[in-house]
């Protein structure tokens, strides 16, 4: 790549919103970089899919990054990762792209009782890259399962609290407590957004994983390989190009309240 190429934006892709929590962890990191921002909010959720649908979104999602001009993508979506990411760098393999996953091998380490949990949606649960992660990291380790219907959809609206969301939570995190659960790991980006209800429920007992900071960690270290970093002494960024196939100012005032008053959202349609 030329040495322009080092200025160029990095691409983050979801289903929606929740990949947005995935955004943070990466600007925490890398102030320096921007960033494009591709929600597929009008076919949210992608959990419960099939999955040669979630396939051709995901595919049509980083083409639009990728013509305009980042320099890498992020797959921000735990059932893209499952089901597609394969493909995806099949079909760019000239192209960095960095995708996450969920936690299970810090879990599986970090249990004291040897019982973790993942909390996911239903095409996640049923993927078979979380197959793979189970029988790589979790021997020995008791796995249990949540396809957690209907949290995206509450995050995508912008319901991170009150009595429903606190219920619609109960219903999956106090099954795995009481089944012995000691930690509990976040399998869907949406689900952080969740995570001051998730940890009230489950107690002070139980760890609580989201693996976005390690998304940030490998990014980091795949730029700086191929010599693509932002020069790190130039002013940080917070302004985000979000482009949707939802409705823009529905899902730019959702992004902005996720992000923060730090953020500055700017809307575009996905084409």
């Amino acid at each position: 790549m030329p040495a322009t190429a080092a200025n160029a934006p990095i691409g983050v892709f979801d289903s929606g919103v929740g990949g947005l929590s995935v955004l943070r962890a990466l600007q925490a990191l890398l102030p320096t970089e921007r960033w494009i921002y591709v929600a597929d909010s009008a076919h949210a959720p992608y959990g419960d899919k099939p999955t040669a649908f979630v396939q051709a979104r995901a595919a049509h999602g980083l083409q639009r990054l990728r013509a305009a001009g980042c320099k890498a993508a992020v797959v921000a979506c735990n059932t893209v990762t499952g089901l597609s990411i394969e493909a995806l760098r099949a079909q760019h393999p000239d192209w960095l792209i960095v995708a996450i996953e969920p936690a299970v091998k810090p879990a599986a380490q970090r249990s004291r009782h040897g019982v973790i949990g993942v909390l996911a949606t239903r095409n996640t649960v049923a993927s078979p890259g979380l197959a793979r992660l189970i029988a790589a990291h979790a021997q020995g380790v008791r796995v249990l399962t949540r396809a957690c219907a209907g949290w995206v959809e509450r995050v995508e609206r912008g319901e991170l609290d009150g009595p429903a969301t606190e219920a619609a939570v109960a219903e999956h995190v106090h099954p795995l407590v009481q089944a012995g659960a000691d930690v509990l790991v976040l399998g869907c980006t949406h689900y952080p957004f969740l995570r001051p209800v998730i940890e009230r429920l489950a107690g002070p007992g139980v760890d609580v994983l989201d693996p976005a900071p390690a998304v940030a960690r490998e990014l980091q270290r795949r730029l700086q390989i191929q010599g693509l970093l932002a020069a790190p002494a130039g002013p940080p960024h917070s302004e985000l190009l979000l482009r949707t196939s939802g409705d823009v100012r529905t899902v730019c005032a959702v992004a902005q309240r996720l992000l923060g008053a730090t953020w500055q959202v700017r809307g575009a349609p996905l084409d």
